[in-house]
């Protein structure tokens, strides 16, 4: 695993311009192979329209895509989770970053800008933490970390708490949340339209966010600006949970005693709205607090996913139980009313291992690595390569050989995580840049950034960095095309390195390194801060965003100094991931809580949490601010660098523009002496004419 850093962009600016290929490969916990994202349904979109010669209108957009298809991205992502909402999605890198896209609204992209993304953006803000999981709701994004904190960025305007900061601000960079959760490690979390929920390592569940209908069951409608702990539930271990527009559903371990004997289970417990039987308990009351589904006391649930007006339960034994409405086949029985909670039968033969819930439509993936979907089939969301609805579960053949590891669904499309694999000489019989065909002299060689099958002579060069490459400090063998692309971009990678060097030695001469900072950033960051955050302005509320100008340490800027001392020590970089994870999530009980586990079925033993003894606490929460202090210093150099060229384009406009007024008046003054002259032609030509006219009549 690669350190994380300020400096991770410049190890994988590599690119590729063809899609990577996918095969039959390991198991969810392969950590060693690479991980594709694939997409379909209703995605975002390039619109830039050419008007004339000179002129580009360019916009984002939205267009239906009928197949799974690679994510489109300007860099090699070995994506670990991915997530989405309605109309933006996140992903998260082996390497702990993360990644949005989509429309920016509010700041739910996290990225400080309101520009739409169509690739994958960097999340800098979160680039000093190791992110394990994602969600994403309609109008704000959650992060958990593996050191078990909570952050949370977005549109926080509705003055129902849906950041769970205690505040109705919004938010465009991550915020860390506190109060309630200080000394709890988050391991899970959920976004639903309006409310969010999460789980602890502990067991125990918190909600925040609208109240209407009960949905975040505390016993009534009110809504909650801070995580609170959901007091039914307290005592009791929650294994999952999940959140709908307007309800819940989760799944509590409970001891179930049979003969002489008692064992743990799992039981599905659903509250909030009731409309359309999507709690499954025959009815359609509220309910203001958790309540278990009495008709399905007799499975073994560890996984749950709810959609607009569904409930999707996943049994230990990988059967799927559905629940709600019923108008467009997305419960996967046709014989079911949605009165109560009916077998996906037609799936029965397969053991799934995961479930996710769209608005109307379902996918599900099995321990073979396949993904059947059903339900709405608008905008291609089932990957079928039509847009026809089906009521019962369809196998996607476009990912049949592709091994999937991980599915995703966001409102009116879905993703998929598919194992990356090199692509063999069976499936290529020619070179990928010349186009000439193998044989005994043109051997075949894969390039290590692109991963083309390509001829020796135009993989003949090999360079550092390669995306693909087991060592990115080793030289490969690269293509050409991609050897210039590396090339160019250690190139420019160097030139900036040597103008932030530069740019140092301004502020050595002051000798409180936190007075510099601050008056580094004060005033390049203020109206960048106030434009984004115009929304709470309008109301007359300072964001919280602004808060750092505030405080005297500016090493603080973004909770970082909460990051780096929050844990004592820094497990991103003395663990490796797959032990950090493992550590984060151990209970103390003999159940691991099965949403975390990457296993097919939840784990039935207690992992040993790994020891921290004799680790240097100061030395790495100070090597931690003194990165961060490098971060920021680099952060000030590039965004003056920024208003220094802003400045200068304006005073060239300026210039053009007091050249155009000056050329129009010449223009003016012109066209007024020959308007003059013309009018005292005409007076000639009239004189004359009368005088031709009094010759001619004499």
């Amino acid at each position: 695993m690669h350190t994380k850093g300020a400096s991770s962009d410049a190890i994988r600016v590599s690119t590729s311009s063809a899609p990577s290929t996918s095969s039959h490969g390991s198991a969810q916990d392969d950590y060693d192979s690479s991980g594709d994202v694939y997409v379909w349904g209703e995605v975002i979109c390039d619109n830039t329209v050419r008007v004339g010669s000179d002129r580009v209108i360019r916009s984002t957009g939205k267009t239906d895509v009928l197949l799974p298809k690679p994510l489109e991205s300007k860099l090699v992502l070995d994506v670990y989770h991915v997530d989405c909402g309605v109309k933006h999605a996140a992903l998260v890198t082996k390497n702990g970053e993360v990644f949005t896209w989509g429309e920016e609204s509010g700041g739910r992209l996290g990225r400080g800008s309101r520009e739409d993304s169509l690739h994958p953006h960097l999340v800098e803000s979160l680039a000093v933490c190791n992110v394990d999981i994602v969600a994403c709701g309609e109008f704000h994004t959650c992060a958990v970390t593996t050191a078990g904190e909570l952050y949370t960025w977005g549109d926080g305007t509705h003055n129902i708490g849906l950041l769970g900061n205690g505040t109705d601000v919004s938010h465009w960079i991550p915020k860390r949340i506190s109060g309630a959760l200080d000394g709890l490690q988050v391991a899970y979390v959920s976004c639903g339209t309006w409310h969010t929920a999460l789980i602890t390592s502990r067991g125990q569940l918190f909600t925040f966010g609208d109240g209407t209908f009960g949905v975040l069951g505390h016993g009534n409608r009110e809504s909650i600006l801070c995580p609170r702990e959901v007091e039914s539930l307290s005592g009791l271990k929650t294994i999952a949970v999940a959140c709908g527009i307007w309800h819940t559903a989760a799944v509590v371990e409970v001891i179930v005693t049979q003969s002489s004997s008692s064992i743990s289970s799992g039981k599905l417990f659903t509250w909030g709205d009731g409309d359309k039987h999507r709690l499954g308990h025959g009815d359609k009351e509220q309910r203001l607090k958790p309540t278990c589904v009495a008709s399905l006391i007799d499975y073994d649930f560890y996984r749950i996913a709810c959609g607009h007006s569904l409930t999707i339960g996943l049994t230990t034994s990988g059967q799927v139980l559905s629940m709600g409405n019923t108008v467009y086949g997305q419960l996967g029985n046709p014989r079911s009313d949605g009165k109560l909670p009916c077998l996906v039968e037609d799936i029965m033969s397969e053991h799934v291992v995961q479930v996710a819930c769209g608005s109307y439509h379902v996918a599900v993936l099995t321990n073979k690595s396949e993904v059947f979907t059903w339900g709405k089939g608008a905008n291609g969301r089932l990957g079928h390569g039509d847009i026809e609805d089906r009521k019962i579960p369809t196998l996607v053949e476009a990912l049949r050989d592709r091994a999937v590891r991980h599915i995703a669904c966001g409102s009116n499309f879905t993703a998929a995580i598919c194992q990356h694999k090199w692509v063999s000489g069976a499936e290529q019989s020619q070179c990928a840049s010349c186009r000439q065909p193998f044989g005994f002299t043109r051997k075949r060689h894969n390039c290590h950034n692109c991963g083309l099958v390509h001829c020796n002579a135009c993989t003949s060069r090999k360079a550092l960095r390669a995306a693909l490459a087991p060592n990115p400090a080793k030289p490969y063998r690269v293509c050409d095309s991609c050897f210039m692309k590396l090339n160019s971009a250690a190139y420019s990678s160097t030139i900036n390195q040597n103008k932030r060097k530069e740019a140092v030695p301004r502020h050595s001469g002051e000798s409180n390194p936190d007075t510099k900072l601050a008056k580094a950033i004060v005033p390049s960051n203020l109206d960048m801060i106030r434009s984004l955050d115009s929304k709470a302005a309008k109301q007359g509320k300072k964001t919280d965003a602004l808060s750092f100008l505030r405080t005297p340490q500016m090493t603080s800027l973004l909770q970082l100094r909460d990051i780096a001392l929050s844990g004592g020590i820094d497990l991103n970089k003395s663990v490796p991931r797959a032990v950090r994870t493992s550590a984060v999530r151990s209970l103390n009980s003999s159940r691991a809580v099965s949403p975390f586990s990457r296993k097919p079925s939840p784990p039935r033993s207690t992992t040993p949490v790994p020891t921290t003894h004799g680790l240097s606490i100061a030395k790495t929460a100070a090597d931690s601010l003194t990165k961060t202090n490098e971060m920021l210093n680099q952060e000030v150099e590039r965004l003056r660098a920024q208003v220094d060229n802003l400045r200068h384009r304006c005073e060239l406009q300026e210039l053009e523009l007091q050249k155009s007024a000056k050329k129009v008046q010449e223009a003016m003054t012109l066209v007024s002496e020959e308007s003059a002259k013309s009018k005292a032609a005409k007076e000639v030509i009239k004189s004359l004419t009368a005088q031709v006219l009094l010759m001619l009549k004499i």
